[in-house]
């Protein structure tokens, strides 16, 4: 079930949630220097608020997912269960990484 193919796509999955939350957030803190507020604290709170973006980026959009839910539930194709829900845990996994690193 969790061949090499998956692997490498749950593991880009994770680096793309990472990469929106870390990067979304300093690009923030940069726009918010340069508009005069605290970069440091809209750093901290758009890493929070970035995370569901983060995830929603890194799965392509949430209709190809919940489309293989349904596939998976209703045509009986329990594979295209599990493959969704572990990239939706990678993703989130690595969205919540990023926010933790910044806010750590």
């Amino acid at each position: 079930m969790l061949t090499r193919d998956l692997m490498e796509h749950l593991v880009t999955y994770y680096f793309v949630a990472f990469g929106v939350v870390i990067g979304g957030s300093i690009v923030g803190g940069i726009a918010a220097f340069l508009m005069g507020k605290a970069p440091l604290t809209t750093i901290y709170e758009l890493s929070g608020s970035l995370k569901i973006w983060a995830i929603v980026a890194a799965i392509g959009g949430t209709f190809d997912a919940i489309t293989s839910l349904e596939r998976g539930l209703f045509q009986g194709t329990h594979v295209d269960i599990y493959k969704t829900v572990f990239m939706i845990f990678s993703a989130l996994s690595g969205a919540n990484t990023g926010a933790l690193l910044i806010q750590w």
